[in-house]
């Protein structure tokens, strides 16, 4: 559970307290101690500090107002632009790009999702929750086995199948999570059973009908950007199809991925001027 807090000074913080009862809460709290005390970065959830004893475990984070992305992406009364969604994407693609490749051992998230995705005062995407992330070791193999499973729908094959982990896992899911932010329908509803996926049906519509599945709220009929709007969506799918390749070798890399996403916005933007 996390409960929000207000020091006497005025400052608001989170409290992520651990249900001790759970099985596996003890290794997920210190997983998010371990990981969180030697990360700096400005897209990851900022420790101020941790409490802890045998029945008490808690992490004291800093406060995100905004909720997470799944509540922007899913609430009636909440929207969120073209440009602000792939603002929130580049956030989150710098994030992982540091986990992957800024940090002396890469570290796998292991369970990105909109839910783990939160939101500051200004809008600016911070990736939390790394209970079940692993770390890879410096000089180490590039994958490891195990048997932890993270959220379904957002898992790459490899690590549903066979329980191998590595960086192209959390490239797999953040494919998953741009799909989803784009189209504004999640990988579990209930249209995808068996081997139609949200990953089948967004590359099925690519690149000729994507106007089919996109967020119809992005493109409004008469819309004067209309064609950059539609460019921009055609090239956020195709990064998206790079990303949850079936062989993880195929798969993008964070940092190429991070560079395409500021091109798009750099065209983007370019174009509304």
């Amino acid at each position: 559970m996390v409960y929000k807090g207000i020091l006497k000074d005025g400052i608001i913080f989170a409290a992520k307290v651990f249900n001790v009862q759970l099985e596996g809460a003890f290794k997920s709290f210190d997983t998010e101690c371990e990981i969180l005390r030697n990360l700096r970065h400005r897209n990851l959830t900022k420790v101020i500090t941790s409490c802890s004893n045998l029945d008490f475990k808690a992490l004291v984070l800093e406060y995100m107002p905004n909720g997470t992305l799944d509540k922007w992406l899913y609430s009636h009364n909440l929207f969120l632009n073209l440009l602000q969604r792939l603002d929130i994407m580049i956030d989150v693609a710098s994030a992982m790009d540091y986990l992957h490749n800024g940090y002396l051992m890469p570290v796998v998230h292991c369970d990105l999702k909109p839910s783990n995705v939160l939101l500051d005062e200004e809008m600016v995407g911070h990736v939390s929750d790394f209970g079940i992330a692993k770390m890879l070791g410096a000089g180490e193999a590039s994958f490891i086995q195990t048997r932890t499973i993270a959220t379904i729908g957002y898992i790459a094959p490899e690590y549903g199948q066979d329980g191998i982990v590595s960086t192209r896992c959390d490239v797999y899911s953040f494919g998953i999570l741009m799909m989803e932010t784009f189209t504004r329908k999640r990988p579990s509803d209930d249209t995808f059973t068996g081997e139609w996926s949200i990953q089948r049906w967004v590359s099925d519509s690519f690149p000729g009908e994507i106007h089919k599945v996109v967020d119809s709220n992005l493109v409004q009929p008469g819309d004067e950007q209309i064609d950059a709007k539609m460019q921009c969506l055609l090239s956020v799918v195709e990064l998206a199809l790079n990303c949850t390749l079936v062989t993880p070798d195929a798969r993008i890399g964070m940092k190429d991925a991070l560079s395409k996403l500021k091109k798009i916005r750099l065209q983007l933007v370019n174009c509304q001027h």
